[in-house]
């Protein structure tokens, strides 16, 4: 068996293409760290991490929902989490039961809460 190694790729025997599988909470990790650890500013991590998900070799599980929501997160400057849930919420149509004030900048419907 022979192994290349290109980039996000790991080619096997030439004919099998090992991908990269990215899940929604990796993506919310980096975002995290990169906004809060090292100052990044969101519409860069946004732009950045948008690029990286759709540059092919990966497999990226919600990935219009994770479009959506890095949009959101630099256009609307709420956190990713909150611009990701609201997108599941827009889906769903379910309202959001919170206290939290940036989803009313999201479109979706949150539920009314005693504080």
């Amino acid at each position: 068996m022979t192994i290349t190694e290109g980039p996000l790729h790991v080619w096997v025997d030439a004919n099998v293409v090992l991908r990269l599988r990215i899940c929604p909470l990796v993506v919310a990790e980096v975002v995290w760290v990169l906004t809060s650890a090292y100052a990044v500013p969101r519409a860069q991590v946004a732009d950045t991490l948008s690029s990286f998900l759709t540059s092919g070799g990966l497999v990226v599980e919600e990935s219009m929902l994770l479009a959506v929501a890095l949009a959101q997160m630099a256009e609307q400057r709420v956190d990713f989490v909150d611009a990701d849930f609201a997108a599941k919420a827009r889906l769903s149509g379910a309202p959001v039961a919170t206290l939290d004030g940036d989803f009313d900048r999201l479109g979706v419907e949150r539920l009314a809460l005693d504080a």
